[in-house]
């Protein structure tokens, strides 16, 4: 064989291969190692960003105000900035709402404690058991409900609490399982609109009555909780927050 036709060879057991496969391989690495670099910031860059959601998870806070308990238990605190009251939908720790709490205290005026969940213009309390006491304030009852008429939204079933800031993301298909254990306990249902352009409208969802899912009713919205939907039902707003009056059965799975 002509000895400028002869390749380099590698032998394991040599301290260092030859200067030509040394130069070859180096070029691997680094095309590898840039390659895995710029994957990794594609991944990322693609990924969606959380909401702008919290929950102030070891700072208990303390609150007074109105206790309203149906549909879902509620802090009216103060006045907005619209003459309107403030409100904090109350739930209990864990995967449990706050009705057996605050029953007791339907309509009077409260101080309590508990944890801030947020999210937009929504706020939470996860109440602390045992902390409402009756308090002697300037209560502020409900303002009357603005209707809106009967529309026909489409989105998802949501549970408040997780959406609101404990979970983040705390919606679609993978926190179905939870989402459905929180209403279960009673953790008031969400429904969140979204438009083409992907902007949303969250709204509280109850009863064709207005009252909270209980029995066959709530089980028929378990089945349906993270899945796109239809629902046909009365809107209306309450202190700027929007509410969702629809019975189980005009809510349609959207193939």
């Amino acid at each position: 064989m002509n000895p400028s036709e002869q390749r380099e060879f590698y032998i394991g057991y040599l301290s260092q291969a030859p200067r030509g496969i040394r130069r070859w391989m180096r070029a691997a690495v680094i095309a590898l190692l840039s390659l895995v670099v710029l994957v990794a910031l594609w991944v990322v860059w693609g990924q969606q960003k959380f909401a702008a959601s919290r929950f102030e998870f070891g700072t208990v806070r303390e609150f007074s105000g109105v206790i309203q308990a149906s549909p879902y238990p509620v802090l009216l605190v103060g006045t907005g900035a619209d003459k309107s009251a403030v409100r904090y939908t109350l739930v209990a720790p864990g995967k449990h709402g706050a009705d057996a709490l605050v029953s007791p205290f339907a309509g009077q005026s409260v101080r309590l404690r508990g944890t801030l969940i947020y999210r937009d213009d929504l706020q939470m309390i996860e109440v602390e058991p045992d902390s409402l006491q009756p308090a002697q304030l300037d209560g502020r009852l409900p303002a009357a409900p603005e209707t809106l008429g009967s529309l026909t939204l489409f989105g998802e079933i949501v549970d408040s609490k997780c959406y609101l800031g404990v979970m983040n993301p705390g919606h679609t298909k993978p926190h179905r399982e939870c989402a459905a254990n929180c209403i279960r306990g009673g953790i008031p249902p969400l429904f969140v609109v979204r438009d083409g352009d992907g902007k949303s409208a969250v709204l509280w969802l109850t009863g064709a009555q207005g009252e909270g899912f209980q029995g066959e009713a709530l089980r028929q919205l378990l089945d349906v909780v993270a899945e796109p939907v239809s629902i046909t039902g009365e809107v209306s707003r309450v202190d700027g927050q929007l509410f969702l009056r629809a019975a189980p059965a005009s809510i349609r799975r959207i193939p």
